[in-house]
């Protein structure tokens, strides 16, 4: 149950735009409070565990196609392609944590970043050292509407009825 103010039982509720969630950390961005640190180490580790095991599975993947003897041409392929997909998917999504990405370009993206998958996680790994992925961008999105919510809610001093008007 939300905290009350006493008056009519009406929620104390900070009035203004609300912080957008993160995957994973919630609104813990906002302050760096309730296991910010921890959260951010521990999907640190995660995410490059994950990623370490996407590479065994591609390992296993690759030695079948070796014992399947289907040539050196269509291994050759595969690993180009993981390589050339992981890399676009890495950029994709490192741009992705400073910048608002294009819902139809991430649409048509959508199977170059399954296959690229072990990019992504490892884009995420690395920006986990610096901030929560994404934060920086949300948090100067929060910034700017805070200020635009403060600018709108300010009072005018004086009676407006008594403003001198322009001849």
């Amino acid at each position: 149950m939300s905290a009350e103010n006493g008056k009519n039982g009406i929620p104390d509720v900070p009035a203004g735009p609300r912080p957008e969630p993160l995957r994973f950390y919630g609104t813990t961005w906002v302050h760096h409070d309730n296991g910010y640190t921890a959260r951010r180490v521990g999907l640190a580790v995660g995410s490059l565990a994950v990623a370490a095991a996407a590479c065994f599975v591609l390992r296993v993947a690759y030695q079948g196609l070796q014992i399947a003897d289907i040539g050196s041409f269509v291994s050759l392929l595969m690993i180009v392609m993981f390589a050339i997909c992981s890399a676009l998917a890495f950029r994709h999504t490192w741009s992705g944590f400073t910048s608002r990405p294009d819902p139809d370009r991430q649409a048509s993206m959508r199977g170059l970043l399954a296959i690229g998958f072990v990019g992504s996680l490892l884009a995420y790994f690395l920006r986990t050292f610096a901030e929560a992925p994404g934060e920086k961008l949300h948090r100067a999105e929060y910034e700017k509407a805070r200020e635009e919510y403060e600018k709108r809610t300010t009072r005018r001093s004086g009676n407006p009825t008594k403003k001198r008007r322009r001849k």
